[in-house]
């Protein structure tokens, strides 16, 4: 079953509990996702939902910590509920440590030596990894490689 099939399953599934918190955050995604194949005139296969997913999640952790700020702790609250409810829909992260042998990995394939080749690692690494581990340890870890 296909990732966008269990998404609107999930949604069905919602509306017959009367679910309405996840049921919005279900339908938030399905529009992002539809959206975007209106704009590009294609059908989205998995891993171009998981980067939707991926996206909205990180839209929703920039909110709340903007709304924390403010002081808003009931619409951070609402906003880190509909992070939990995408959360479903990702794959299982990646350790620090499988993270560093994809780098090292990476390192001996390119053959990368300073810092001046952090963009070429990171091209290489950044189609093996994306959906599977944070991009932002990724590049740390390359940092921490190179120097």
């Amino acid at each position: 079953m296909s990732l966008k099939t269990r998404i609107t399953d999930d949604m069905k599934t919602a509306m017959k509990a009367k679910d309405a918190p996840r049921l919005g955050a279900i339908r938030l995604l399905l529009a992002a996702i539809k959206q975007k194949e209106v704009d590009e005139r294609c059908e989205l296969d998995d891993a171009a939902v998981i980067a939707v997913v991926e996206k909205l999640t990180k839209q929703r952790k920039d909110s709340v910590t903007q709304y924390e700020a403010a002081g808003r702790q009931d619409l951070a609250d609402a906003e880190k509920f509909e992070i939990t409810v995408l959360a479903a829909y990702l794959p299982e992260k990646m350790g620090n440590a499988e993270i560093a042998a994809a780098v090292a990995a990476a390192v001996a394939e390119t053959g990368a030596k300073g810092a001046a080749d952090m963009g070429k690692l990171m091209a290489v690494l950044k189609p093996r990894l994306a959906g599977k581990a944070d991009m932002g340890e990724v590049s740390k870890q390359v940092k921490a490689a190179l120097s």
